[in-house]
Parts: structure tokens; sequence; C-alpha cells
């Protein structure tokens, strides 16, 4: 198998085989997983067809083996409810089986596998009710989550910045005012007498100072 499209062909091949034991053939598929038996698997084969037989006897086997003794959880459990866990188990197989049969593809041969594979409901979504083109049409229309772009490939998701958020300056942080030390410069013109220039007073009054000879009241 060297294309994503021959591995999706041989996966859809097994699928459809488990998908007519569990929903089509289910009372002969209930009927040869008897509890009484030893461990059995359900393989799907490529052809369409499955068939109820025991795992390989090499260790390791040639490729993933389904889940054993599917036959011993029918006991005591309701129909429906063991095709649901039997569907399950096949689907797992069926992706190991499908992403071991192409290990070799590269990386865009990979996503392509996938892409193929995740467009088909899967086993458990077909028997348990889910797997119908509406539900598919419903996850289809799900909107994006909302974000706003900035360059190209950098997604920027939106932010809402609330008032309430920004801190408040308290009076006390802002620091100390300006402080008065009481001196004015009114208060020294009006020490000096105006008559005299100098401020030396004429009658003599008041107390001169000894560095200066002005004459304070």
């Amino acid at each position: 198998m060297r294309t994503p499209e021959d591995v999706f062909e041989d996966f859809k091949g097994r699928r459809k085989g488990i998908l007519r034991a569990v929903t089509t053939d289910v009372d002969r598929l209930y009927e040869e997983c008897d509890p009484e038996a030893e461990n059995l698997c359900l393989y799907g084969m490529p052809d369409g067809s499955w068939a109820v037989d025991l795992p390989a006897e090499e260790v390791p086997p040639e490729m993933p083996e389904p889940s054993l003794g599917i036959n011993f959880s029918r006991a005591g459990m309701q129909k429906r409810d063991w095709l649901m866990l039997v569907a399950v188990h096949s689907d797992t197989w069926l992706y190991a089986v499908a992403f071991y049969n192409g290990a070799r593809l590269d990386k865009g041969g990979r996503e392509r596998l996938f892409d193929l594979i995740n467009d088909l409901p899967t086993c458990y979504e077909i028997v348990a009710g889910k797997g119908g083109a509406a539900s598919k049409a419903q996850n289809r229309k799900r909107p994006p989550a909302p974000m706003t772009s900035g360059r190209p490939g950098q997604p920027k998701f939106a932010r809402q910045v609330h008032p309430q958020s920004r801190p408040q300056v308290r009076p006390s942080d802002r620091g100390p005012g300006p402080r008065h030390t009481g001196y004015d410069e009114d208060d020294e013109e009006d020490e000096v007498d105006s008559d005299d220039p100098d401020g030396n007073y004429a009658d003599g009054e008041g107390d001169p100072c000894p560095n200066c000879g002005r004459v304070y009241r």
C-alpha cells in the first residue's frame, strides 16, 4: 500500500465487514460469540466480510489484533449495550490497522489518510444512532471561536479592559505638596523703611545689624 487511497480502501472494506456484523448480522454474531468458548475476536476483512475467530498465535502478530474475549462480555449485558461495546473496540482496531498499513507514508500522506477516515462516522456512532448525516452537518456548522486578527498567521484574542482594573491613586500616594516656610518677599519689604533705600531709619529707632548696618524694628 503506497498511497493514502490504498490504505483507505482497505480500511473501508474492513469497516464494512464490522458494520455488517453489528447491524445486519446481529443474530448470527450473537450466536457465534458463545461465552463458553475461548477468547474470540471479531475480524473485518478487506472484501467486506467478517469472521469471529481465535487470535493469531504469532508473537508479535503480523498486524494489530482485535480485542480479545468479546464473547465473555456478552453474558450479563443487554444486547444493544454489548453491540456498542463491540463497535467501540472494533473502531480502535480499524484505526490501528489503517495506520499500521500507512506507517511508511510521509506527513502529508498521513494527514490525507486521517482526513479520509475522519469523514466517515465511526462504527460506534452508527450503532448508537449518532452517525447520521444530520449530526455530521451540525458538527460542520459550529462557529469558530471569536478572535481579532493582527498580522497574518498570528491571531489575537480580544481583550476587554474594565475601568475598575486601573489603579486608583490616593492623595497620600502623590507625595507631599509644597510646604510653607513662613518666608514671604512682601514681609521683607514691609520691614524696610520706604524713606531710606538703605534700610536705615532716620529716627534712629530699631536695632542695627552688626554686619550690614541695617536697622530693623
